[in-house]
């Protein structure tokens, strides 16, 4: 596949992602429902809801965003997804309107923005739309170059009697690209599911804050605010304007 544009990648996972992914921690929904308190929160790559509705749940009004219309879609379909207010298009922009206690995106999804001069705009388009007070949560996994062999990757994450998961990608370190397939294969059946990323280094991610007028706040290794170190897999950053905490 030749051609990748901002909705690839959900418009080929949307009929499987809940089945996949639809899981999710309890933790992170009473962190991010914390430091939303009684304000507004925004999703970036918001999909098929699986963080929105628990947030929902607890009386949070949540907005979201998204380039994947079949994502939305099933959002819309499920019982009082249609109360969530959804904009489509490049999250990078966030075009919506007001502002908000709490924007976050989770799950890696940051990293599906292009380039960096994207994941900068990006951050600086959050800090117009954040309160006073607010802040920008970013989880995401801290790249591990050890994963691949000679500029590729090549796992096999599943494989039963009916049914082989390979996971295949080409890594630019040039560029901070991986550009990667996830191949399922059944009796008589192949899926190929294209995702391609731009990732960041957390240190990277802290500039990119800086030239937005942000600065990091906390970060943890998960959402039970357990320490980060140089042994974390993953991160959760949080971002605040710099003028909140008075430097």
């Amino acid at each position: 596949m030749n051609f990748y544009a901002n909705e690839t990648y959900g418009e080929r996972l949307a009929d499987v992602w809940d089945e996949w992914y639809g899981e999710y921690e309890t933790d992170a929904i009473n962190v991010l429902a914390g430091l939303a308190g009684p304000g507004r929160a925004l999703e970036l790559g918001i999909g098929t809801g699986r963080i929105a509705m628990p947030l929902m749940a607890k009386n949070i009004e949540v907005h979201g965003l998204d380039a994947a219309p079949s994502m939305l879609a099933r959002l819309r379909a499920k019982p009082q997804g249609d109360r969530v207010p959804v904009s489509l298009g490049n999250f990078a922009d966030v075009a919506v309107d007001g502002d908000f206690e709490l924007v976050y995106v989770v799950f890696n999804t940051f990293f599906a923005l292009p380039t960096q001069d994207e994941q900068v705009r990006c951050f600086r388009n959050v800090a117009k739309h954040l309160t006073v007070d607010g802040c920008f949560v970013i989880e995401a996994f801290v790249p591990d170059m050890k994963r691949f062999i000679e500029g590729q990757v090549n796992w096999a994450t599943k494989v039963t009697a009916e049914r082989v998961d390979l996971d295949v990608g080409q890594h630019d370190s040039a560029l901070q690209r991986v550009n990667s397939q996830k191949v399922v294969i059944t009796d008589g059946s192949i899926r190929l599911f294209p995702v391609q990323i731009r990732y960041a280094w957390p240190s990277e991610l802290d500039l990119m804050a800086q030239l937005a007028g942000l600065r990091l706040r906390e970060r943890w290794s998960g959402w039970r605010r357990e320490p980060f170190t140089s042994q974390s897999q993953k991160h959760i950053s949080i971002y605040e304007h710099v003028n909140e905490i008075g430097s």
